[in-house]
């Protein structure tokens, strides 16, 4: 068994508005399953498909009031491309982030609620993953995060370093799941999470239990009576274990 990582889930005061302003940042199309729920997702997909990773965008009474553990990286094509994107998303109301990055040729903005998220600078290992490059986790120990993901996921180990870990679709395709170490640990209930699908015909009650043997544990985030079930990884990130499809 295993699972796969199909969609983050972002909070936000204003679902819809932020999920416009993502939609025009990544060219995707936007849809809704009811009220306080945005979808995103590619022109044409076919859900779920490893060559994206869908956002859904779920509104909250909360502020945001940390740096996010969580955050996507935006691949370009040149350094023109780049440059062109980050006035881009300026106009569409990103602002500048300063995370203590320092002198880095990567351009951190924040977006309309303040989540980080960074365009990088081209690099050929994102040449081919859409406009998601990466999904980033700070943690404190890459490798212990990349034995837990990886055997989570069927997600395959691309590198792995005492400061770097990164993982992506078994297939080859669409955005890497990396882990970067980070000097601090959570303190509070991540506002990006991820999502995990078990395949169809897979046994989600199973599926759980399996990713409690890993060294996730279970989660009350007063989600109630929820056809999915909200764990937490070995550093305290919750996720969320879909039903199969």
């Amino acid at each position: 068994m295993a699972t796969r990582l199909v969609q983050i889930a972002m909070n936000a005061r204003d679902d819809s508005a932020l999920g416009r302003f993502w939609a025009e940042a990544l060219g995707w199309s936007v849809s809704s399953e009811g009220p306080g729920v945005t979808n995103l997702e590619p022109e044409g997909f076919t859900y779920p498909d490893p060559v994206a990773v869908c956002i859904d965008i779920l509104a909250v009474p909360e502020p945001k009031t940390v740096k996010n553990r969580v955050h996507v990286d935006l691949a370009t094509t040149s350094a023109g491309h780049q440059e062109e994107m980050v006035a881009r998303l300026k106009d569409l109301g990103a602002t500048p982030a300063d995370v203590g990055q320092g002198d880095v040729p990567w351009t951190v903005l924040a977006d309309p609620e303040g989540n980080e998220f960074c365009v990088l600078e081209p690099r050929e290992v994102y040449r081919d993953t859409g406009p998601i490059a990466a999904v980033v986790v700070d943690c404190v120990d890459p490798r212990a995060m990349a034995r837990f993901w990886g055997e989570a996921t069927d997600w395959a180990l691309r590198e792995v370093t005492d400061d770097l870990a990164a993982l992506r679709s078994a297939k080859g395709v669409g955005p890497y799941l990396e882990f970067i170490r980070t000097p601090g640990a959570k303190t509070v209930k991540n506002r990006v999470h991820l999502d995990v699908r078990p395949y169809p015909g897979d046994d989600q009650a199973a599926e759980v239990a399996r990713l409690r043997t890993l060294g996730a544990v279970d989660v009350d985030l007063g989600q109630g009576d929820v056809p999915w079930t909200v764990l937490a990884d070995p550093e305290g990130n919750e996720f969320c274990v879909l039903t199969p499809r």
